[in-house]
């Protein structure tokens, strides 16, 4: 079954087999000249990445790439990218790759037009409203992994170098004017990154179906992604050239992140300050925190759990849902527990103080106190 969809929601989303052929065209509709392409290291060199400059060379827009992106972006890498697109002359990003090559390349065009420095943005109260809109530069955004959906977000994570705390930088024009998903960029992923991608997805939409916010339409949009990891995520792990697996899972990482205007949560708010301090994978160590957080979350979401298991057809309400998050960590080969992940539990009262600062602990269903999280984490362990 071939899935080919144009959708504007939130964003124009070209999703399909094939569809980076349309790189240059979506450039051109927002009056790109010369793109600057931005990615990361590891994909630099890879074969999606050359074809993707191939298109754009074959339409007159140059041959233009910025690479020198960390798997968690700072600051130096933000000063290095804004220093190549003026040094360049470019007119637009290509924000390409996983969730660090989108948010750097996000961040890039967004900072070409600010003159203050990028903490001046970050997602506290109205502070995007500092920002100078005029120069910020258009954006099109292609996922290669289905995990974070930072292709149809309004926010950047980057990591400050000297703390190395997760900060989340944003204004509403960091929505790239244009998404191209095209499965066939994510078909050469290892395992262990659909995996990773994948769980994170998952918990994207998990937590936003959690949070206790009121979002109808983000609530609807969570419970569908959750179904489709459900259905695909086992079938991309396991056949890594299942088009239509691949394809589900694009659409279910976009779903998650327009999904989690409503909210994130605990495992977010345990798992970027371990990913700062320890360079985990996020979606990965999201996977591994995911039942300690449900079982502290029970008695205020238990409820929606049951309804949430019912639609996905599992039987024995929380505890059946609770089963099944253990199972499916099983097939992926999650590590069981953060010592797994070759973590010591020697640092516990400094992450649990960087996780009640966490942007995301506001949406989590029970509130986070030093105390209870300090818990939360040792039951990660």
């Amino acid at each position: 079954m071939n899935i080919t969809a144009n959708w504007s929601y939130p964003t124009a989303v070209k999703l399909g087999r094939g569809r980076i052929k349309e790189l240059a065209d979506a450039c051109k509709s927002l009056g790109m000249k010369k793109p600057l392409l931005i990615t990361d290291r590891g994909l630099a060199n890879m074969a999606i990445t050359q074809g993707a400059l191939d298109v754009l060379e074959e339409a007159g827009l140059g041959r233009a790439i910025f690479a020198d992106v960390d798997p968690n972006p700072n600051e130096k890498n933000l000063e290095a990218g804004i220093k190549a697109f003026r040094a360049g002359g470019h007119d637009g990003v290509v924000a390409f790759g996983g969730g660090s090559g989108l948010d750097l390349g996000k961040c890039v065009a967004f900072m070409v037009g600010q003159d203050r420095p990028v903490w001046d943005f970050e997602d506290i109260g109205d502070w995007w409203t500092r920002a100078k809109v005029e120069g910020i530069a258009p954006i099109v955004a292609v996922p290669t992994t289905a995990g974070t959906g930072s292709e149809v977000g309004r926010a950047s994570v980057i990591t400050n170098s000297v703390t190395h705390v997760k900060k989340i930088i944003f204004h509403p024009k960091f929505l790239p004017g244009v998404v191209i998903s095209d499965p066939e960029l994510t078909v050469g992923m290892p395992k262990a990154i659909t995996a990773g991608t994948g769980m994170d997805a998952f918990a994207h939409c998990l937590e936003a179906y959690c949070s206790p916010f009121f979002h109808p339409m983000s609530q609807g949009i969570a419970l569908e992604g959750m179904r489709l990891v459900k259905e695909f995520l086992p079938r991309a792990f396991h056949e890594g050239t299942d088009i239509e697996a691949r394809t589900n899972m694009m659409a279910a990482a976009a779903m998650g992140a327009v999904a989690f205007q409503k909210g994130l949560g605990a495992i977010h708010a345990l798992s970027h300050p371990i990913g700062a301090v320890y360079n985990t994978h996020h979606g990965m160590t999201n996977a591994v925190v995911m039942p300690p957080v449900l079982k502290f979350n029970r008695s205020k979401i238990e409820e929606k759990i049951e309804r949430a298991a019912a639609y996905l057809g599992i039987a024995g309400g929380f505890d059946g849902f609770y089963d099944y998050v253990l199972k499916l960590r099983s097939e992926l080969h999650v590590p069981e527990n953060l010592t797994a992940m070759g973590i010591q539990p020697d640092r516990i009262d400094e992450l649990a103080a960087m996780a009640i600062e966490d942007p995301s602990c506001g949406g989590n269903p029970v509130t986070l106190t030093l105390e209870n999280t300090k818990q939360l984490f040792r039951d990660c362990f």
